[in-house]
């Protein structure tokens, strides 16, 4: 009724499919998360340890404003018409089309009053200062702890020396979003304090290089690129009579 059974052989073709290569979100899933771990513990390091700077708690890795320096936020060409006006060792990074500007702790309570003091009180400027209690997103540092570098058209800025008022920035602000990149990256084992642009303290020596000047030199270049952007757009048309 059955027939006999025939021999099993071999097949040119595998029984079973090949293994398939995991898609390359489960290889992210394995892989990338403890990665990204270690280097952000690595930056949180460089940060804490190297320059003594608070940091605070969580990703994406962020520095306490405030404590050891404030920070200026201004449009890109305002910043680099202001180097200048910094310490070559003072910290500058940028971030977008924008440059941020390491300046001393209580610089941003002190800026209201400086615009006043300069003038510069009753008009718009584009700028922002990060002060206490003001957070902002960790540049990556310079060689193996950061994948980024320095656009090389910004180089050569690198080795130079360098509404009404302006509110200092809310406790929580956190500065420019996007990813930044140093342009001054500041130097572990030294004290940047010692380079940043501070008010000069009567009858002091004078070694900081003067906020004061910084500011006005920012105020200035905002008010001229605030006047040559209303320059370029076209007048308006006058409203014709019925």
């Amino acid at each position: 009724m059955f027939g006999a059974p025939r021999p099993v052989t071999a097949s040119a073709s595998p029984v079973l499919p090949l293994p398939r290569r995991p898609p390359e979100s489960a290889v992210h899933a394995a892989s990338g998360p403890g990665t990204s771990r270690s280097t952000s513990g690595q930056v949180r390091r460089w940060y804490e340890d190297g320059l003594g700077w608070p940091t605070a708690p969580g990703d994406p890795l962020r520095l306490v404003v405030g404590v050891r320096y404030d920070v200026l936020d201004v449009p890109g060409e305002v910043g680099h018409a202001a180097l200048r006006h910094s310490a070559p060792g003072s910290p500058v990074a940028l971030r977008g089309d924008r440059m941020l500007l390491w300046v001393a702790a209580g610089s941003a309570e002190e800026l209201p009053g400086l615009l006043e003091w300069l003038d510069w009180g009753d008009l718009p400027l584009d700028l922002v200062a990060i002060g206490a209690g003001g957070l902002m997103e960790a540049p990556s540092p310079p060689g193996p702890h950061g994948e980024r570098a320095v656009p090389s058209s910004c180089a050569s800025h690198a080795a130079a020396p360098c509404g009404a008022g302006v509110p200092p920035a809310p406790p929580g602000r956190v500065g420019s979003q996007g990813a930044a990149v140093w342009l001054r990256p500041p130097e572990p084992g030294c004290e940047v304090e010692a380079s940043l642009p501070t008010l000069s303290a009567p009858g002091g020596a004078g070694d900081a290089p003067d906020l004061a000047r910084l500011v006005n030199a920012v105020a200035t270049q905002c008010h001229r690129v605030r006047l040559r952007r209303a320059c370029a757009q076209p007048p308006a048309m006058p409203a014709q009579g019925r």
